[in-house]
């Protein structure tokens, strides 16, 4: 690590680019022009973070290409330490299409065949002492689902020993995985070296067999987890804690261009606002209306507001 001191977030996962239609409402095989974005749902959080003024790094890998070298550019643009993203040889860099049909449905293709460089990631090749030290380390459930990646992750959250605020993304996207079926256990294998989980009523169905969002979160305490952020959609978000702290914050409503970043923004805020020191109820405040910025515009990683955006947006709509 340099001079600077340990990074305020550190997260590992996936990266790439993010390939978003420029005509709203129209299927991709009709589509005529795109813009290029850098995406990845661990990239887009180290980003959410940093445009809060966090300093912040992610661990993944590209392939040894030009998008990949797109990549350490923006990264580097949006204040992200790129240090611990190389590449792989052999395998290019994923890119991600979607399909934008405003307010709630915003199909994913996702092109990381044969494998993805970013589940390319050894536990030889860690910064244990960067991974301990970081005040949060965000981890995804996507990193679970094959190897390397899988035992690097775990390898990760042993040397952590659940140290400051680790998190686990329970990010979880069937497709990128060979067998589905597998992800409760290594779910499961996870927990007990997380401090804070996060997903959706799916994710959290899939994590520990409750979607119900108190029931959920309650198994996740029960599994060791301190605190458990449950994202409901149009419904807002519910929050606890295992030593009884309970809170439910409605969502902060917009109109939806396209919902795809707005949980990665969530993220990024959420760390702002444990790193603060603010309460369960304020932080998620916070980030529900990182969330829904994000998801009033159309990129991904360009749309992470900054604190004061937030802010602003939070005094217009009365509760600043």
């Amino acid at each position: 690590m340099s001079g600077d001191g340990p990074f305020e977030v550190l997260t590992m996962g996936r990266i790439g680019v993010d390939l978003y239609p420029d005509q709203v409402g129209v299927g991709l095989a009709d589509v005529e022009s795109f813009g290029k974005y850098l995406g990845g749902s661990a990239t887009n959080v180290a980003v959410a973070a940093a445009r809060h003024g966090r300093r912040s790094a992610v661990i993944s890998r590209t392939g040894d290409d030009p998008f990949g070298t797109y990549i350490h550019r923006e990264l580097r643009g949006y204040g992200v330490d790129d240090r611990y993203v190389t590449p792989v040889a052999g395998l290019p860099t994923p890119i991600t299409f979607c399909e934008i049909f405003p307010p709630d449905r915003f199909p994913l293709y996702f092109y990381r065949r044969p494998l993805a460089p970013d589940l390319v990631i050894h536990p030889e090749e860690l910064d244990l002492d960067a991974i301990r030290d970081a005040a949060v380390f965000w981890v995804t459930v996507t990193g679970l689902s094959t190897e390397p990646s899988r035992a690097a992750t775990l390898a990760a959250l042993r040397a952590r020993g659940r140290a400051g605020i680790t998190v686990l993304d329970l990010d979880y996207r069937p497709m990128l995985w060979d067998r589905p079926e597998d992800a409760p256990d290594w779910v499961a294998q996870a927990l007990p070296h997380i401090t804070l989980a996060v997903g959706n009523t799916e994710e959290c169905e899939v994590a520990v067999g409750e979607r119900e969002p108190a029931a959920a979160a309650a198994a996740l305490h029960a599994r060791g987890v301190g605190t458990a952020i449950v994202k409901r959609g149009g419904e807002g978000v519910h929050g606890s804690t295992a030593d009884g702290v309970s809170v439910d914050v409605p969502v902060h409503p917009v109109k939806v261009l396209n919902g795809l970043g707005a949980g990665d923004a969530f993220g990024g805020a959420l760390c702002h606002g444990l790193l603060s020191g603010w309460g369960l109820e304020r932080t998620l405040r916070f980030a529900n209306v990182a969330g829904a910025i994000v998801a009033s515009r159309l990129a991904c990683a360009p749309a992470m507001p900054t604190s004061e955006e937030v802010e602003r947006e939070q005094e217009s709509a009365g509760h600043g």
